[in-house]
């Protein structure tokens, strides 16, 4: 089974960005991998393992955002589908330096 955690934290303020950035490192220090921007999954164990891992989300929440946890079987999971565009990043074309002429 696995956890998914979908989270939309504020982070206009410098005190909000660090409850933010502590609650992403809680969830990478507890075993979460990040799936996406503010998506992150863990594998656990069964029923018991889902339960200790809800409850220690639970008591690292910050205080305001918005913050959903599901939890699929491992045969949901595998049958997500994985959907890219064209997306491509625009690499600048690097200016050819031109050659000195000593006359």
């Amino acid at each position: 089974m696995r956890i998914l955690v979908f989270f939309d934290l504020p982070v206009k303020t410098k005190s909000e960005r660090k409850a933010a950035t502590k609650f992403r490192k809680f969830l990478i220090n507890d075993g979460y991998y990040m799936v996406q921007f503010s998506v992150y999954a863990r594998i656990c164990n069964g029923p018991d393992a889902i339960e200790k891992h809800r409850l220690r989300a639970k008591s690292n929440l910050p205080e305001n955002g918005s913050i959903r946890m599901l939890v699929v079987t491992e045969k949901q999971y595998e049958s997500i589908d994985i959907l890219l565009g064209n997306y491509s990043v625009k690499i600048e074309d690097e200016p050819v330096p031109e050659q000195l002429s000593f006359f």
